[in-house]
């Protein structure tokens, strides 16, 4: 059976090698994410999904993005409960889809990168 994470470049193609390209030059301009620790940086790929990320030895992700100012890393992360995955944009969206657990650690998470987010009223 064949592994669905590799780090090993022989296994992408040249659609993920041009996103690792990306990834590394939104490294260079403008470096990682603010909660994500520098140690062990590698990139990976995971097949499964067909997504390149940045992976260090605390096991975080960072994912790279693009606006009309240019490219940019993002943390990508995992809720501990029910496993949603996103960067925090798109976990703010599924805010009020969470469980109670999710939501709290997601707050929890908003305060440490001081960053506010908006929930939907249920009025």
């Amino acid at each position: 059976m064949s592994e669905t994470y590799t780090e090993n470049l022989d296994d992408f193609g040249s659609i993920e090698l041009e996103e690792a390209k990306n990834i590394l030059e939104a490294m260079i301009d403008n470096g990682l994410p603010s909660d994500f620790t520098n140690e062990g940086v590698k990139l990976a790929f995971n097949k499964f999904s067909g997504k390149v990320f940045l992976t260090n030895s605390d096991y975080q992700v960072a994912v790279c993005s693009e606006t009309e100012r240019g490219k940019y890393l993002e943390s990508f992360y995992s809720s501990p409960y029910t496993g949603l995955e996103g960067t925090f944009e798109e976990l703010a969206e599924q805010f009020n889809e969470m469980n109670e657990e999710d939501q709290s650690w997601f707050e929890d998470l908003a305060k440490s990168l001081d960053r506010p987010f908006i929930m939907d009223s249920e009025e």
